[in-house]
């Protein structure tokens, strides 16, 4: 068994066990999940020291025939597009297990869907092979449906149907995208590397109409206005740690699929980057404009996803070497940074049992640790220079004024506007005299502690040091654009 197999494979041997364990072994059920995932953590950070930054080609790569009548095979690897999300993954499952400490009720079957899904997750930005690559995107769905229909809030049942309804007509319209590239691919094979040579034989016709089923799916797992229906419900419902989850890894594995579209569909992506700057305009400006409007603090973090998925798709518009840069880099800040917001919200909300910013106040004397870890990830979330969300949102929109012009000026009013709100929550929250029904507030805990450090902590060291994170992300875009040129 190769590395990548390993990372792959440890959460799901984890869930096995876990169903193995007796129910009332709450303890031990929690200690097995931490182990199978912190394992796959330690494994996949441990790829860093022997990856090639200045390789363009799959690395670790591990294939096996699987359905050779089908051209379907096992076949794994990382780039320097991929590796950044497998590691996003693996650090966001963990402190989401972390973080799971308030679920006690059906702990076994908690504990083993939320393994699956981080198996699902890794799979989808491993897979080297079309087919194998669906395969994990449509099993994600299943997991998160039961994690948020079972252990959601009152709305739960409507939030689940909703997020499984929509992604799972758009993954319809992926899946004949697909197979259309699959049938006009002269060896049948849904190999990525094979598929991608064949490109070079498809009409710009028949790219635009494959790419735009394709665009269909991966829309609505970005989300993408007016896609993004399902998000602030699923959100609102969803317990903390599938929140966490859900934002800083299964947002991403939409605009990776964009990303990978680039290799396949490079004509019908080049056709489409109008269409794609003008809705990261929309998403920039309205998902700001809705968190403005929000009292509630998990909803206020749910629509600024919109808004920073939109810096996404803006510098994937661009076609440039800054704009691609700055996307991906996008992906893992924002992963980090709205992981790092719903943890600490979902931390407040256990003490005071409220999401209201009208019902905190003076904060800063009473919880010093909680307050300066949340003001720190609202700051970077606002792109304060210094810190992470700053440097990927600087490198997308030095793209798109390179592609687009002026016009691109139009997304400072959506940093505006999060400035706004962020500036706002943190005056709300913890300026001023304290609640007196808050009186009794403690602070953060170790074992909270543990979980949200390490995030504010990255967003912090990226945000000062990006240079390794961008000759990655560089690096990986060179030939996803010389395709595209």
């Amino acid at each position: 068994m190769g590395i990548l197999s390993a990372i792959l494979w440890l959460p799901a041997a984890a869930a096995l066990l876990v169903l193995l364990l007796p129910a009332r072994s709450t303890n031990l059920i929690r200690g097995v999940a931490l182990a199978g995932s912190g394992l796959a953590f330690a494994l996949a950070w441990n790829l860093l020291g022997s990856f090639d930054r200045s390789s363009v080609v799959p690395q670790f790569q591990e294939r096996a025939s699987w359905v050779p009548e089908m051209g379907m095979s096992y076949a794994l690897g990382v780039d320097g597009v991929s590796l950044p999300m497998v590691l996003l993954t693996t650090l966001i499952s963990l402190l989401a297990l972390l973080a799971s400490g308030s679920i006690n009720e059906r702990v076994k079957q908690y504990f083993a869907w939320f393994l699956v899904l981080e198996t699902a997750m890794l799979g989808v930005f491993m897979a080297q092979d079309w087919f194998l690559f669906y395969m994990y995107y449509e099993i994600a769905l299943v997991p998160m449906f039961f994690l948020i229909g079972v252990w959601g809030g009152k709305e739960r049942a409507a939030a689940s149907m909703s997020f499984f309804l929509y992604t799972l007509a758009g993954s319809v319209l992926m899946l004949l995208g697909l197979i259309a590239a699959y049938l006009a691919t002269p060896e049948h094979s849904f190999d990525m590397q094979t598929m991608g040579r064949a490109a070079a034989g498809w009409t710009t016709g028949f790219q635009i109409a494959a790419f735009l089923a394709c665009l269909a799916g991966f829309a609505v797992k970005v989300p993408v206005f007016p896609l993004h229906g399902w998000l602030p419900l699923a959100h609102v419902e969803a317990p903390v740690p599938v929140s966490m989850v859900l934002s800083a890894v299964l947002l991403k594995m939409g605009a990776y699929g964009l990303l990978r579209m680039a290799d396949l569909f490079p004509a019908g992506f080049e056709w489409f980057t109008p269409v794609l700057f003008v809705l990261g305009l929309i998403n920039i400006v309205y998902g700001a404009l809705m968190a403005w409007r929000q009292n509630d603090l998990k909803a206020m973090v749910a629509f600024s996803s919109i808004s920073h998925m939109g810096f996404v798709l803006v510098g994937l518009s661009a076609v440039t070497s800054a704009g691609f840069s700055g996307a991906m880099l996008q992906m893992f800040t924002h992963g980090l940074i709205s992981a790092a917001l719903f943890m600490l919200v979902g931390m407040i909300y256990e003490r005071t049992h409220t999401r209201q910013i009208t019902d905190f106040g003076g904060l800063y004397g009473r919880v010093p640790r909680y307050s300066v870890l949340m003001t720190l990830a609202l700051l970077a979330s606002m792109g304060l220079p210094g810190l992470a969300g700053f440097v990927a949102e600087f490198h997308a929109l030095v793209g798109a004024f390179e592609r687009w012009g002026p016009v691109a000026g139009l997304a400072c009013i959506g940093v505006l506007i999060t400035a706004a709100y962020a500036l706002r929550t943190i005056s709300r929250m913890f300026s001023g005299p304290l609640n007196p029904r808050l009186g009794e507030l403690s602070d953060l805990t170790a074992r909270e502690m543990a979980a949200a450090v390490p995030l504010v902590a990255m967003i912090v060291a990226l945000g000062l040091f990006p240079g390794a994170a961008l000759q990655m992300v560089g690096q990986a875009a060179a030939p996803l654009l010389a395709g595209l040129r």
